[in-house]
């Protein structure tokens, strides 16, 4: 399967400065450190991780809404952060963003016709009012809104339409890929599986290729064909969706996977968590070597002091173990925690 996008060694720091009139800069928050990943033609890569793992700023580098430290960001046959001009334009025009926030990624000045239409008008798209509206309507027919509502304006929604409306917006220019920041995190639950299932509809019925960003790791499973697992701003571990679920290797992959809830309450019961210990070490100072050394169960109570030194210098590459299951563990080693 063809590759649509390639990430090669994606970096993305940002400058701490110091000084109210000569100001300079004393460090840098490293957000995106070395990313690198693939995502194939009519593939979900889903990426997940906790907060302020880097998971959005990846997610607006690859759509170009800020532009990278270093690295590579391959769409489609054309370098990213070479495109100026037209052909930036042209670029928007096939890779769109869906925003986390319903209620603040819509002006809430203008109705939800204006808003939809908006792609049109920038990119000189069906210039005539009626059939403008008509494609607006059938937009939002599409996505399970009403086309009656097409003067409505956005607080005349509930937060589920809202990002239907979003979604509406980013399928305007019929995009190849939509990146999908936490599409459902801002939604009830109840709300969240009806977009979910009309986000899988869409990618069916448009041949999109879809970029899904969560941290719930159930919402991932369900939508995803493959899963990298973010850390600090690094990939710590991609493999396919089930693969992952099934067999993961990395010991933080481990415990988020172990915090998930069993239906059964006996599996429940008997299982034991893996608990991670302290809190996220700051971007702008990170570990050296291995990055999770200083939250990992295993280094804390299963290493030799002479495994750890490994830990302690080398910060350990994501390779592929076998199978298409890449890692970054000195000491990795499949195992069912569900």
């Amino acid at each position: 399967m063809t590759n649509i996008i390639e990430v090669r060694d994606l970096v993305k720091y940002f400058p701490i400065k110091r000084g109210v009139i000569f100001q300079r800069q004393v460090g840098a928050v490293k957000a995106v450190d070395g990313v690198s990943f693939d995502v194939k033609q009519g593939e979900t890569l889903g990426i997940v991780g906790e907060t302020g793992c880097g998971k959005s700023t990846t997610a607006r580098l690859l759509c170009r809404l800020m532009d990278p430290t270093s690295g590579s960001i391959m769409f489609d046959g054309r370098e990213v952060g070479a495109q100026k001009g037209d052909a930036l334009k042209a670029l928007h025009r096939d890779m769109q963003m869906v925003f986390q926030d319903p209620y603040s990624s819509l002006n809430p000045r203008k109705s939800v016709g204006s808003i939809i239409s908006d792609p049109f008008v920038i990119h000189g798209l069906y210039t005539g009012q009626g059939e403008r509206k008509r494609r607006v309507q059938d937009l939002m027919d599409r996505v399970g809104l009403n086309p009656e509502h097409y003067n409505r304006y956005p607080h005349e929604f509930s937060g589920g339409q809202r990002q239907r409306i979003g979604i509406a917006r980013a399928l305007a220019l019929q995009p190849k890929v939509l990146v999908l920041d936490e599409p459902v995190s801002a939604l009830d639950v109840s709300i969240q599986a009806g977009v979910i299932n009309l986000l899988e509809d869409l990618k069916n019925d448009f041949g999109l290729s879809y970029l899904f960003i969560a941290h719930d790791l159930s919402v991932v499973r369900h939508i995803s064909d493959r899963i990298a697992v973010m850390y600090l701003g690094r990939i710590i571990e991609i493999a396919d969706r089930d693969e992952l679920f099934d067999r993961p290797a990395h010991p933080y992959t481990q415990a988020l996977l172990s915090a998930i809830p069993l239906p059964d309450p006996r599996r429940e019961r008997a299982r034991q968590r893996i608990i991670i210990s302290g809190d996220v070490p700051s971007p702008a100072n990170p570990p050296s070597g291995c990055r999770f050394r200083t939250r990992c169960q295993k280094f804390a109570n299963v290493l030799t002091d002479s495994e750890r030194e490994l830990c302690l210098t080398v910060d350990p590459a994501l390779e592929d173990r076998g199978a298409g299951h890449l890692n970054a563990c000195h000491y990795a080693e499949a195992t069912s925690v569900l």
